[in-house]
């Protein structure tokens, strides 16, 4: 009788743990489940953004025509290769919790991962500095300056620099000079060898200078450019509404419209067009100007707050661990690391939407392709700057287009820090739309 009251405890005990093993795997099976499908959601959106971009631009021949936007789709080309070649290979690790593909493509696929990220960062740089020079350089220095061969240039430096930083050290190893013992324990600690294990560390040389070139470099680039064009659009603004203040707009009747673009349009000469518009003068049809700023300066500022914070709210992270992580001594834990470098992988799937989705010309592309070709989003007709009855100052601010539209005497002209903006009625109406 003293033995069996012992085995029947020993036996509960055991059928306790069972139940407990059982829930667990349970639990880890339901999590890998949810995973899975968070990853494959954030995969295929990526994909499908991405090539809806490079598929408009192929089949629009209006965006073909504008320089810039082929920073968008080489931008929209880097971000489909990071969900096509890098997240998948990532998503199976993940949640297989192993490396199946071996020691040599694990160096690819880690080369692949930090030259497609780098160049999606590059571009952006770009994008910002093409803004900068088309808002804030006068139309010829644009012009002079933002060549054919030089967008040329500056695309194959975003693709050509990345290798550099990835292919080139990571399939030498110069990332791991220094620290092979602490990077083969990682491997022990794993419980695999090289086959089964993708471990990728980096010594401090390699993580400052990947990480200067990669993010901080392009960040400092990014914040100065975005900051001149909000001030020098504010700047207009402020300089348009002094001229209003002054009488220079007609009180009643036919009046031009001066709009303000930004560098969506490769043409700068688009950036400041007149166009012929019928306005009231009475108050109950105009808003204050105060307000009317008010509006302006709220919409610019919180529209490159988005896209900048979207950046640095994505990559920030990682890069500053990066950097961190070789001075603690590799203390930082995986899982933070996955989670850091997912976050970033969704900056890919988000820059469709800020930086093409955004665009009224890109939206228009997007729905005759999804639409498959109705004719009601024809392109005909949609580039009015203009309307009967609409207020005659307005203000949009997207990253890609700022309009400002305001009453103006024709063929009037002013300057801004030396620069002369005229406005012409006979400017070609081709040009990119506001939100």
């Amino acid at each position: 009788m003293a033995t069996a009251l012992p085995q029947q405890l020993l036996d509960d005990i055991i059928n306790t743990r069972q139940q407990q093993e059982q829930q667990q795997e349970f639990l880890s099976s339901l999590e890998t489940i949810s995973l899975t499908i968070f990853l494959s959601i954030i995969i295929v959106m990526t994909v499908f953004g991405n090539l809806l971009v490079m598929v408009a631009l192929c089949k629009d021949r209006h965006l073909r025509k504008k320089k810039t936007n082929y920073f968008i789709v080489s931008l929209a080309f880097a971000d489909l290769l990071v969900a096509l070649v890098v997240m998948p290979f990532a998503a199976i690790e993940l949640t297989t919790g192993q490396w199946r593909y071996g020691e040599i493509f694990c160096l690819v696929r880690t080369s692949l991962d930090v030259l497609l990220t780098t160049a999606s960062i590059l571009h952006l740089c770009c994008i910002a500095l093409d803004r900068y020079y088309a808002i804030c350089c006068q139309p010829l220095v644009y012009r002079h300056k933002m060549t054919p061969v030089r967008v040329a240039v500056m695309l194959s430096g975003c693709w050509l620099i990345p290798t550099f930083i990835s292919f080139l050290p990571i399939m030498q190893s110069w990332n791991a000079i220094g620290i092979e013992d602490i990077i083969e324990e990682r491997r022990a600690l794993t419980g695999g060898s090289n086959d089964t294990s993708c471990v990728f560390l980096v010594n401090r040389p390699y993580a400052l200078i990947c990480s200067a070139v990669a993010f901080y470099v392009p960040l400092a680039l990014m914040i100065l450019a975005y900051q001149r064009i909000y001030v020098t659009a504010m700047t207009h603004v402020r300089q348009i509404e002094t001229l209003q203040r002054a009488g220079s707009a007609p009180v009643t009747g036919t009046a031009p419209v001066i709009t303000v673009r930004s560098s969506t349009s490769s043409d700068p000469s688009e950036h400041y067009r007149l166009k012929t518009t019928t306005c009231s003068s009475s108050s109950s049809e105009q808003a204050p100007i105060t307000n009317s700023r008010m509006r302006v300066e709220t919409k610019a500022a919180k529209t490159l707050a988005v896209i900048m914070g979207c950046f640095c709210l994505c990559w920030a992270p990682f890069f500053i661990t990066n950097i961190v992580d070789p001075f603690i001594h590799y203390s930082v834990p995986w899982q933070l690391w996955t989670a850091w470098l997912w976050l970033g992988y969704i900056n890919s799937g988000l820059n469709p939407f800020l930086y093409a989705f955004l665009n009224r010309a890109f939206r228009r592309a997007f729905l005759v392709i999804l639409c498959c070709g109705d004719e009601r989003y024809a392109r005909q007709g949609s580039y009015s700057f203009g309307h009967t009855g609409r207020a005659c100052s307005a203000a949009s601010a997207n990253g890609t287009s700022m309009a400002l539209r305001l009453s103006f005497l024709p063929n009037r002209s002013y300057s801004d820090n030396g620069r002369t903006i005229l406005a012409n009625e006979h400017e070609s109406q081709d040009s990119l739309g506001a939100q």
